[in-house]
């Protein structure tokens, strides 16, 4: 059976590059003269991007990297605060064009991965608590100095955060801004793994190898089911889980799994 071929993908700006390796779609950050601070057309092209891998059935992970090797993402992009974030109306318009991104990725139905090397800063953080998983190098360093910019925080960034690491931990955090390293981030469980810098790129390979070897289906049903957990019990859509849980045992994937099993193969599940 011929395996779907990943569609051709487009940034919109040059400062977000695009390109799929396999079944991995990739865009990069790259503003590497402001270690690759997120800029107006750079939080723009986030949600089309995202919004053509959710349909396109030959994805199977999405990894997010900054380029360079100093930043992953060093925040915002503060030249153009006074432009965007001076007055009411135009705060009101970069709160809603951040969070259309940041919520286009925690959304996203394809699972979504932080590839972190370098600084990891405000913004940074916002978009690597959106992924499903964080995997940095020993080299990156994380920090939300909010506290020292005399900002608003967004209540989804909060809660985000706080889901990831709990109340304490974000309340460290933000309230003092300070810099913490990769070892402390994956102690706190801000991230997941930690690889040298020079072997960052292998631990990557690890999980694109993996993701597309798996059944998408099951991926899936395991990502929507667990954020249905993080809703409040009175929200929680349990017909929506029982329905994903049965999708995945009605699906050819299912029973490809079973075969390949039996004749002691590797499955080749095709996401139906």
């Amino acid at each position: 059976m011929t395996e779907p071929q990943p569609q051709a993908y487009h940034s919109p700006t040059e400062r977000v590059q695009a390109w799929t390796e396999g079944s991995t779609l990739h865009i990069r950050f790259n503003n590497p003269a402001k270690h690759n601070a997120l800029s107006v057309d750079m939080w723009q092209a986030v949600p089309p991007l995202l919004a053509q891998a959710e349909k396109d059935p030959a994805l199977r992970l999405v990894v997010f990297s900054g380029a360079g090797e100093k930043s992953f993402v060093s925040g915002a992009d503060i030249s153009q605060f006074e432009d965007m974030r001076a007055a009411r109306e135009a705060v009101k318009h970069y709160e809603v064009m951040a969070e259309e991104a940041l919520m286009s990725i925690y959304r996203c139905a394809k699972p979504t991965l932080a590839c972190i090397r370098g600084f990891c800063i405000g913004g940074g953080v916002n978009v690597a608590i959106s992924c499903d998983i964080r995997i940095a190098s020993e080299d990156a360093v994380f920090s939300i100095p909010a506290a020292r910019l005399g900002l608003g925080y967004r209540l989804s960034a909060l809660k985000n955060l706080v889901n990831l690491v709990g109340v304490g931990v974000a309340k460290d955090l933000f309230f003092t801004a300070r810099r913490i390293d990769a070892a402390e981030a994956k102690s706190v469980g801000l991230i997941t793994r930690v690889a040298p810098a020079d072997q960052l790129p292998e631990l990557l390979a690890e999980y694109t190898s993996t993701m597309a070897a798996n059944a998408p289906l099951t991926v899936y049903a395991g990502k929507k089911i667990i954020e249905e957990m993080l809703k409040d019990d009175a929200d929680l859509d349990r017909d929506m889980c029982k329905r994903l849980i049965l999708d995945c045992f009605e699906s050819e994937d299912y029973a490809e799994g079973r075969k390949a099993f039996m004749e002691k193969r590797k499955p080749a599940f095709q996401g139906k």
